[in-house]
């Protein structure tokens, strides 16, 4: 008796659990083909609001949710925690590392949507004496270091140590800093200054944002970047502009100008970079450490792999790369999961392009009640409107009905309330410095959440984050 063979299912392989690695597996949910998604997390990671958790605002449970769940319901992908070690385009294979156990995963075809990680712009040396606003980890220790600093400065009778403890410098004049930064500010102002002040007085408290240009919000219109500033200062936020890091210690950080700040604290949100992964596929790197990828999201000089998010360097019609943006990760993630199903089918695939109207803009909050946006890029929004966006639009694309429930009702007490109820002290062991330095989120990152009622509805969200980060 002659036994019929079984015809070859396409396995792919996807690396990263991120807004593009997750779109991708939607497309390719209910195909004929065998789906592996690799991350380091079990979970996939809101970052837009990692700054709430690290400013004691959410509970790190609100802003991520288990990836199991999310593949619920997807009988044809699997998921394996580990750390990405190794690619070898010429043996279709991917070395992970996972549990003290290291494996190889044949694929057919691979997807690469590892994310970003913080950028040091080639000060390697600050890491160990930085905090940065990546993962998870991160937002907890820098939790954890603030309210430290406080606790040590309620004790401590020298007035310049007191100071320096209380003093919280934020390196980065993008959406990420100045939301870091206005949510410090506020942290101070309703909670810590009340609570600490019956032992040690009034406090130093300060916030102090430093940026290397002259203007904050660099994609930003002019009037939309002045307004930013404004609303900084009236919260009692130091702006320095003009000024860059060049050297910081555990207890100082020092300005191009030769000005020293006192200051236990440094948060860079100055900027990102590819993950490392990127430089497992052995092909020349763009800006930012980016993979060159075709219009229809292959890497160059790869057909079998392909590359989006973050890590994929693809220029628009002006020549300029496409932004690291959640939109523009899920878009990818969408097409390159489309265009390998029409590959399959041995259809023509499509050129990548950004469909504008899906995008709502870019916004920054500052505070309560302040914010700005640029709404579609066409209408300049400042203040409690722009604020009001902001909360909606965030809210509705965080994963999961529990998790935005939870934001919602935190958010609505925090306002009337002033207070921050996550002044927790968690003890997590940091990472060595030159991890931190070296790796991103995800597998080791995602492009960039707890409860779900169902895996569709976590690939159904209507809106796309509109914060750069």
């Amino acid at each position: 008796m002659t036994s019929v063979q079984q015809p070859h299912r396409p396995h792919i392989v996807i690396i990263g659990a991120g807004f593009g690695g997750l779109y991708a597996v939607k497309q390719l949910a209910k195909a004929d083909v065998d789906v592996l998604l690799i991350d380091r997390q079990n979970f996939h990671l809101f970052t837009p609001l990692l700054y709430q958790v690290a400013t004691s605002g959410l509970e790190p449970g609100e802003i991520a949710y288990p990836v199991r769940g999310i593949l619920r319901g997807m009988p044809n992908v699997r998921f394996l925690r580990g750390d990405v070690t190794g690619i070898a385009p010429d043996r279709k294979t991917v070395t992970v590392r996972s549990e003290q156990e290291e494996r190889e995963e044949r694929y057919d075809i691979l997807i690469v949507a590892a994310g970003s990680r913080t950028h040091h712009f080639g000060q390697d040396h600050l890491a160990r004496h930085t905090f940065g606003l990546k993962t998870l980890t991160d937002g907890v220790l820098l939790r954890n270091h603030i309210l430290k600093c406080f606790e040590t400065a309620a004790w401590t009778d020298d007035p310049a140590a007191r100071a320096a403890l209380t003093t919280l410098v934020v390196v980065g004049g993008g959406p990420t800093g100045l939301e870091t930064a206005g949510a410090l500010r506020e942290l101070y102002r309703y909670v810590l200054s009340r609570e600490y002040a019956h032992q040690v007085g009034e406090l130093n408290g300060r916030v102090i944002l430093v940026e290397l240009h002259d203007h904050l919000l660099a994609p930003y219109p002019p009037r939309l970047r002045e307004a930013a500033r404004r609303q900084l200062e009236d919260m009692g936020v130091e702006v320095i502009l003009g000024q860059g890091v060049t050297d910081a210690g555990e207890d100082f950080v020092r300005l191009s100008d030769g000005r020293t700040l006192a200051t236990h604290t440094l948060i860079w949100a100055a900027g990102v970079t590819a993950s490392p992964i990127a430089a497992l596929l052995g092909v020349p790197l763009r800006g930012g450490d980016r993979v060159p990828v075709h219009a229809t999201m292959q890497a160059q000089g790869h057909e079998d792999i392909y590359v989006v998010g973050d890590m994929a360097y693809l220029e628009d019609g002006r020549g300029e790369p496409y932004p690291m943006l959640i939109p523009v990760a899920k878009q990818q993630g969408i097409l390159a999961g489309r265009n390998i199903l029409r590959r399959l089918a041995g259809q023509p695939q499509r050129a990548f392009t950004y469909t504008g109207l899906r995008d709502r803009g870019i916004m920054a909050t500052i505070g309560r009640s302040r914010a700005v946006a640029w709404i579609f890029y066409r209408v300049q929004l400042t203040g409690y409107i722009a604020w009001l966006a902001w909360l909606v639009l965030h809210l509705i694309t965080l994963l999961g009905f529990r998790n935005r429930l939870n934001v919602f009702v935190n958010w609505v007490w925090n306002y009337f309330t002033f207070d921050r109820s996550v002044r927790i002290i968690l003890e997590v062991e940091p990472a060595p410095p030159d991890v931190r330095a070296r790796d991103g989120d995800g597998a080791r990152g995602g492009d960039d959440a707890e409860d779900r009622e169902s895996s569709a509805e976590a690939l159904h969200e209507p809106a796309e984050i509109i914060s750069a980060r």
